[in-house]
């Protein structure tokens, strides 16, 4: 079985060598990745002495730097991570064989945490916060969505068509299992704090804002009739609640004293239709998409063929 680390890097000079020799020891037989993204330090010259492949990604960005390493790479078994030293090597054997006893298709490693500095209270409420409303958007979700440690099979990584550009590719890769019903799994794995010159790059409102946004943008595309239904019910109660007080007056009167208000609950009406409408057009087109993506997906063999 051919084992394939990936490590997404942008600017990790102090942490990228021993978390190359932390994969090479716990994964003797996995070739190690690289994927360099524009950094401005000496990570590619410190990545190639310990021993990875390196490889440059020259857009910026985690989501291109995911998307290149997936058509790039080779192999039965990915185990991707972050370059940094904050996510333990000595979880991924475990992952892996889970991941293969039990034919998954992804193992999510859940995030434990002891020191303040390694994972900050702001970044786990934001983290409860999306993987509640994920949840809630999908019918079932991760206990750690936004984890960067993740061990797939091939069939996923051959399958997923990584459109993200930044760090919201690990909401779309999650949210690319659950509406495909895959079999995933989680495990629990240390969480640790980055090495003394290691900085990070996530930024907290700019990045927690992205990912939010693409929450709503996936739940449109995924999710067209209830994402336009909503629309359209918020549209009529508006209009009804407009429409009340003239239908009484005329009732009483046979007058419609105030046009503008009727044409704008008209109008309103019309608008909900039309949301209506183009929540079942979309839904038609997202499931005939859903059966390509699932076609797509099954044409790879899965861990245990």
């Amino acid at each position: 079985m051919k084992i394939a680390v990936l490590l997404p890097c942008y600017n990790e000079e102090a942490a990228i060598a021993q978390t190359i020799a932390g994969f090479h020891g716990a994964l003797p037989g996995a070739t190690v990745y690289v994927y360099d993204n524009n950094s401005r330090d000496r990570t590619v010259e410190v990545a190639r002495a310990a021993g990875a492949i390196v490889r440059t990604e020259r857009m910026q960005g985690k989501g291109h730097v995911v998307r290149r390493m997936f058509a790039d790479v080779e192999a039965d078994v990915y185990v991707m991570a972050d370059g940094d030293l904050t996510y333990d090597p000595a979880s991924a054997p475990a992952m892996v064989e889970q991941l293969t006893a039990e034919g998954l298709d992804m193992i999510v490693g859940t995030r434990v945490h002891d020191a303040a500095e390694a994972y900050r209270r702001g970044h786990v409420i934001g983290n409860r916060a999306m993987t509640g409303l994920l949840a809630r958007l999908f019918g079932r979700s991760f206990t750690d969505i936004f984890s960067g440690y993740r061990v797939f099979s091939r069939r996923f990584v051959k399958s997923f068509p990584a459109l993200s550009a930044g760090f919201e590719i690990e909401t779309e890769i999650s949210v690319h299992a659950l509406e495909l019903k895959m079999p995933v799994g989680e495990v629990e794995t240390r969480y640790l704090a980055r090495p003394e010159g290691s900085a990070s790059k996530l930024n907290t409102y700019r990045d927690g804002a992205r990912i939010a946004r693409t929450i709503a943008t996936l739940y449109r595309i995924e999710r067209p009739l209830w994402f336009f239904g909503v629309i359209a019910a918020a549209l009529t109660l508006l209009a009804i609640i407009l429409s009340v007080p003239l239908l009484l007056t005329y009732l009483d009167t046979h007058l419609v004293p105030r046009f503008p208000t009727a044409i704008l609950a008209t109008g309103l009406v019309i608008v909900a239709f039309l949301n209506l409408f183009a929540g079942l057009i979309l839904d038609t087109v997202v499931r005939g998409r859903r059966e390509m993506k699932r076609l797509a997906y099954l044409a790879v063999p899965g861990p245990q063929a």
